[in-house]
């Protein structure tokens, strides 16, 4: 018996295990096999959010070069259901490629997104620890940095995706720990987080399916590809290191998605030991 093997597993076919050959074959599509419904770019240092339908791909493109993306995700009928970073770090890895997932909060606990497409997925570790896409942290905002530095700042990337989610009804109570897309961070010798240079170069790409209808958010980091340090004395003004993102939302061929239905939410009876 192994214990420093995955804490959570499941059986074969369980909840757990990806049909690979379906999500390859959207990887895989053809021009032919999809339609492009939405394109946007989220300028620097700002924040965008849309709507990706069941059934959809989405697609993040550094189309000028390295560029840290802050995302978040909630159920669109219904925003009390969000991604939880904290189980998706347990049930998938703490760094995300190809075929992980992001799941949902309690008392949801589903697959949110199903990831496609990642070009940085050869990326593995590097020399000094650092792995792309991280789960193991959370958004800049202005409180921390109000705390560290003294000062007010209103664009980091809780600003800008509270800024992002206001036309659709919802506040910064609803901005939750994220996905950073093309961040490269790790855990040093004392076991403490770092934020290194983004391996990302101008045209990669991180892609996701949504599993049910989704609100996404996502702010362009002040801290650009964080080849400057935000916080200490090495600390410097990263707005030259700041470049736009591109999105793309896709509809695919029904062909694409036979045999595939959305996730249903979890199946506990919500008692919690209590009675009536």
């Amino acid at each position: 018996m192994d214990l420093t093997e995955a804490a959570y597993q499941s059986v074969p076919g369980g909840p757990l295990d990806v049909d690979k050959t379906f999500y390859a074959a959207i990887r895989d599509r053809t021009g032919e096999q999809q339609r492009l419904v939405e394109e946007l770019t989220v300028p620097i240092r700002s924040g965008r959010a849309w709507v990706v339908p069941a059934g959809h791909v989405c697609r993040v493109t550094t189309i000028e070069g390295a560029q840290v993306a802050d995302m978040n995700f909630w159920n669109l009928a219904d925003p009390r259901e969000r991604m939880w970073a904290a189980r998706t770090r347990q049930l998938q890895a703490a760094h995300v490629t190809e075929f992980d997932r992001l799941w949902s909060t309690l008392p949801f606990l589903r697959t949110m997104v199903t990831i496609t497409g990642d070009s940085l997925r050869d990326y593995g570790q590097d020399t000094e620890g650092g792995r792309v896409h991280d789960l193991l942290g959370t958004r800049c905002d202005p409180y921390v940095s109000r705390m560290l530095e003294g000062e007010d700042f209103d664009y980091h990337c809780h600003s800008n995706l509270t800024r992002a989610i206001a036309p659709f009804h919802l506040t910064e109570f609803d901005v939750h720990d994220v996905l950073n897309v093309f961040q490269c961070t790790g855990l040093n010798a004392n076991d403490e987080y770092f934020m290194k240079t983004s391996p990302a170069q101008r045209g990669d790409y991180f892609e996701f399916f949504a599993e049910f209808d989704l609100l996404v958010a996502l702010s362009t980091c002040p801290g650009g590809d964080l080849s400057v340090p935000m916080f200490g004395p090495d600390a410097g003004d990263a707005l030259s290191m700041c470049r736009p993102l591109g999105v793309e939302v896709f509809s695919l061929d029904d062909r694409l998605l036979e045999g595939w239905s959305q996730p249903a939410r979890a199946t506990y009876s919500g008692q919690h030991g209590m009675k009536h």
